[in-house]
């Protein structure tokens, strides 16, 4: 006998997970080789969820990375790492969360590897981004908004 299938049991699928968009740029290059390497990075991070279908949904992390040595720009990298995500029999609330945090934390090793890759290829030490807290930035974003609206969140 075979065990009976909820057909009611919410459903998570990762369907795709791609790079959307990938910019690098280092304006002052040769001559920032030629001095000290004291860097100092500054990150910003933006989520962004859209419904494609009934339940699709296309989540995407981006992240900037502006990298300053004496004062002048070393290197700016931004990635979009997106996924497509089957997300189907969850209520509201926890699909507003599953788009925000959850799909985020699924991203961002992606993402980290290739803003690290991106630095590297730019002949720059390699920048390996610190783990991230995708629940108490969404947490904050929804004590900032006050509702659960769909949409977009940022971090500095």
């Amino acid at each position: 006998m075979q065990p009976v299938q909820d057909t009611h049991a919410p459903q998570f699928e990762i369907q795709r997970v791609y790079v959307k968009d990938v910019s690098f740029e280092a304006p002052n290059t040769p001559h920032t080789f030629t001095e000290e390497w004291k860097p100092e990075v500054s990150l910003n991070l933006e989520t962004k969820s859209n419904r494609i279908q009934d339940n699709l949904h296309e989540v995407v992390l981006s992240i900037t990375a502006t990298v300053t040595t004496s004062k002048k720009t070393a290197f700016l990298i931004e990635v979009h790492q997106a996924g497509v995500f089957l997300i189907n029999g969850f209520p509201q609330d926890q699909l507003h969360q599953m788009l925000g945090s959850f799909c985020p934390n699924i991203l961002f090793p992606f993402a980290r590897e290739a803003v690290s890759d991106m630095v590297v290829r730019g002949g720059f030490p390699q920048l390996i981004l610190a783990p991230v807290n995708f629940d108490a930035l969404y947490s904050q974003h929804m004590d900032k908004q006050g509702s659960g609206s769909e949409g977009a969140q940022k971090a500095n």
